[in-house]
């Protein structure tokens, strides 16, 4: 059987949510909001800027949603100067690409975010196949960036393997039907219960060990 390797990006490929975090404490205390570490976790986390503005800012029009995600990524690109590939990923994906195992990148993060971390990461190579967030209209816990993911690599959701570490996410790939490895860098492993496998970082992942694991 034929697998694909699916991958969320942030604290995923990076362990950009602490940037994240600081980038959206202070968003959204600009804007009159103090949001709790529950908050974060369980409201904003692994959605799109739209799902969680308009959660939280209420009936905002489109061009309001579009400006504020874009103040709010702004900052988080700004002030993430220390990014680099979480542990092992390299490794892992030279690994992946040697036995032909297609790969996609798969967020909610906007476009821009996007370029931004794969270049400095330099991971570009590995992943033809990238979706962001223009390309759903149902951010993740629903399962949409998941099938079209799937379906973009030209595989059944029952093969492939997401890798995940926010609960929305986790949700999302389950809903799709697809196996998830979750990467402790948001959650735990027993609030990663979800999970068909948990892992710290990459380092000393080998393909095959994964597929046994979660298959």
């Amino acid at each position: 059987m034929k697998h694909a390797f699916i991958f969320d990006m942030d604290g995923v490929l990076v362990d950009s949510n602490p940037t994240h975090k600081i980038a959206l404490k202070q968003f959204c205390k600009k804007h009159g909001y103090d949001l709790s570490e529950k908050e974060l976790r369980e409201k904003i986390y692994g959605r799109t800027n739209r799902d969680w503005l308009l959660n939280l800012l209420g009936n905002l029009d489109e061009k309001t949603v579009r400006a504020y995600a874009e103040e709010k990524e702004s900052l988080f690109r700004e002030l993430y100067t220390d990014i680099a590939p979480l542990n092992g990923l390299h490794s892992f994906l030279e690994k992946l690409e040697a036995k032909g195992i297609p790969k996609a990148i798969a967020t909610s993060a906007p476009r821009a975010n996007v370029d931004f971390t794969i270049s400095r990461t330099n991971i570009e190579r590995f992943f033809p196949v990238i979706l962001d967030d223009s390309f759903v209209t149902k951010g993740k816990p629903d399962p949409q960036i998941y099938l079209k993911s799937a379906a973009a690599l030209g595989m059944e959701p029952s093969q492939c393997v997401v890798f995940e570490d926010s609960l929305s996410g986790v949700t999302a790939a389950k809903r799709a039907g697809c196996k998830v490895v979750g990467l402790t860098t948001t959650h735990t492993r027993e609030e990663l219960n979800e999970t068909d496998l948990n892992i710290d970082d990459f380092n000393g992942l080998e393909p095959e060990f994964v597929i046994l694991k979660v298959f």
